[in-house]
């Protein structure tokens, strides 16, 4: 390919976005750079404070407990208050716990800690996923999710090469850094990005429309479909942040060589995240959910056979390519399903999901490492991705006759400097 059309490819994927989505990337990208906690929270519990594994589970699952409670609570406030509070609150919040975490020294505080930072950090998530879906057109909204993810994982590329190597001079620097970066998304988001909560039509309160409430989402079979189907490729991709990490540190590998061999995932992403969503825009979502959850359950399983740096690397080359498939695609999806006046609530429960798994994942990885070996835990991520392979095939046939309405037919909301209309 000339560079001429890596050129226009580039430009054509990056074309016709609001500037509302950039400044919303350049904070995804900003907070990404200081992602510490998520990555090393495992690492710094085991190998600087000596606790067990078991104990570790523990602490990172309550981490997840966390956010399981403000997933469904910053929906409701996601729709309730608007977009733009939430965000800001929950990110300032985040702050100020992930640097208290960096100076607890009690088990018990760090455990506390650890869970009010599952809580305010995740709950920025609906706030953030619903803004991108008001103010994106239905027909961009696979590339918006698509460069969203590619700015995460190049803020996680670049900040577990560097947090490794601050890791072993100094843990609380990393938790530091994180609280200032987080901050300074705070303060982006207020002053850059104004509300998108978009506003019930005349005709729809005169319509007497009913009010979208947990209810609503809970009764919607499909889409509760997907939040358990979201649930099982969840447990699958954090064993990358919690499994992948005890194992490497049970065989002897380093804090740095499990920093160089988790960032092939971050790096890989911001290298192929927008050439492969380029490849698979326009084609069947069910085939490339169920291709990524294959993808995903046997590259986990591959790590069994993984003995040094470069072979776990290949490894996760292979759960690394479903990633890259199976987020833009399902986020898509979920935005497809979630109606106008209720995404919020809708995307809390999307994000339930990921929740829920970050508070089991880590006990699945501790309690079967310790007691059954890395080798059982490798083979039940090839059981769940065959699982959810089939759940995903089930689940979608007939989508574009039933539940799901074609996306161009969705609304959009057009966000103006001073105030957002419904379109």
């Amino acid at each position: 390919m000339s560079v001429a059309s890596l050129r226009r490819a580039a430009q054509e994927s990056v074309s016709g976005l609001p500037r509302e989505f950039w400044w919303l990337w350049t904070s995804t990208l900003v907070n990404r750079l200081g992602a510490f906690v998520a990555t090393f929270m495992t690492l710094y519990l085991t190998l600087e404070r000596g606790y067990s594994a078991s104990f570790v589970g523990l602490v990172v699952a309550l981490h997840g407990l966390g956010g399981v409670v403000s997933s469904v609570v910053a929906g409701v406030l996601t729709d309730r208050l608007g977009r733009r509070p939430t965000l800001v609150a929950a990110q300032a919040s985040t702050a100020f716990a992930v640097a208290l975490l960096g100076f607890m020294e009690h088990p018990a505080a760090i455990a506390v800690v650890a869970m009010l930072v599952g809580m305010t950090s995740n709950a920025s998530r609906p706030a953030v996923q619903a803004m991108m879906a008001d103010i994106v057109r239905p027909e961009d909204r696979v590339r918006a999710f698509a460069l969203n993810y590619w700015a995460i994982n190049l803020g996680f590329a670049v900040s577990s090469m560097v947090a490794g190597f601050i890791a072993e001079y100094s843990y609380l620097a990393g938790f530091l850094g994180e609280a200032a970066l987080t901050l300074a998304c705070a303060v982006l988001v207020y002053i850059k990005l104004p509300e998108s909560r978009p506003v019930r039509t005349e005709a729809e309160k005169a319509a007497a429309e009913p009010e979208i409430g947990l209810g609503t989402v809970l009764r919607d079979g499909r889409f509760m479909g997907v939040v358990g189907l979201s649930f099982l490729i969840s447990l699958i991709f954090m064993q990358g942040s919690f499994g992948l990490p005890l194992a490497m540190g049970a065989a002897g590998f380093s804090t740095a060589e499990f920093g160089l061999v988790i960032a092939v995932n971050g790096l890989l992403i911001v290298l192929l995240q927008i050439p492969v969503t380029r490849l698979i825009e326009r084609r069947d979502p069910q085939k490339l959910l169920v291709v990524s959850a294959l993808l995903a359950g046997y590259g986990f399983a591959l790590t069994a056979f993984g003995g040094s740096v470069w072979s776990l690397a290949l490894t996760v080359c292979v759960w690394t390519l479903a990633e890259i498939i199976n987020s833009p695609t399902q986020m898509g999806l979920v935005a497809r399903l979630s109606p106008v006046h209720g995404r919020g609530r809708y995307q809390g429960m999307y994000t339930l999901s990921w929740a829920v798994a970050s508070l089991v994942a880590p006990l699945m990885a501790g309690f079967v490492i310790q007691h059954y070996g890395a080798g059982w835990l490798w083979t039940s991520m090839a059981v769940l991705g065959m699982v959810a392979a089939l759940g995903y095939w089930l689940l979608m046939r007939g989508l574009s006759d039933g539940d799901g309405a074609p996306a161009a037919l969705a609304p959009v909301l057009v966000v103006k400097p001073a105030a957002a209309e419904v379109v």
